[in-house]
């Protein structure tokens, strides 16, 4: 699907020069395979973490949501255990401090640990990406606010998900937690779509107003 809308926006895939995994879950890697078929130098951005968990999700049936990776050239891993910068402007921000409240979604989401028992993710696996300004969430699992809270550069604008699924927080949570953005940051520009629930966008909406958007694949932010 990624590929074909590659295509549709005359985006070279193979012309890529990193490609950011934020998450071992098998919704954002699981296309990781297809891409390195048509891409023989990009390096790939990931949390050790990320590659040898098994994740799961008691969301109706116990089912695995772990990813089946592609073998990857040793010199095209950029393995993340750390917040540190890659190149100039662009930093991935690791083992997120989790200080805010976490996502109530996350209560579903499992790891299997070396016994085989099945324990809550604690999302060390999960990664954000900053670059001149921008921050890149991923899902937010670790909370937008521990997100923002661990990223020591000035952020113009927040895109991905915020992991805040229709009827998991009540509408006073999601209320107090648009007011807490607002207040905080107020220079920054909100766009979300993937995991932000509709309900819970038209409820942060009608606090935001204008500093929230939602987009979709193709759209361009100028």
């Amino acid at each position: 699907m990624f590929i074909r809308n590659a295509e549709q926006l005359s985006i070279d895939l193979s012309d890529v020069d990193y490609v950011f995994i934020s998450h071992g879950h098998s919704d954002h890697a699981g296309g990781l395979r297809y891409f390195l078929e048509h891409n023989q130098k990009a390096q790939v951005i990931v949390s050790p973490d990320a590659m040898s968990g098994k994740f799961f999700s008691k969301r109706g049936n116990l089912h695995s949501i772990t990813t089946e990776w592609p073998e990857i050239d040793e010199d095209r891993l950029v393995l993340i255990d750390q917040t540190c910068e890659i190149l100039e402007d662009l930093h991935a921000i690791a083992h997120i401090p989790q200080i805010n409240p976490m996502p109530k979604g996350n209560r579903n989401l499992y790891v299997q640990d070396a016994d085989g028992n099945y324990i809550h993710d604690d999302f060390r696996h999960e990664l954000a990406l900053y670059v001149d300004g921008l921050l890149f969430t991923g899902c937010a699992h670790s909370g937008l606010e521990n997100i923002l809270s661990a990223c020591p550069w000035p952020v113009h604008s927040v895109v991905g998900g915020f992991h805040l699924l229709d009827g998991q927080e009540t509408d006073d949570e999601i209320k107090a937690l648009a007011q807490r953005l607002k207040a905080k940051y107020s220079e920054t520009q909100f766009y979300t779509s993937h995991c932000t629930g509709d309900k819970v966008f038209e409820v942060m909406k009608d606090v935001m107003g204008e500093q929230l958007q939602s987009f979709r694949c193709g759209t361009i932010i100028a």
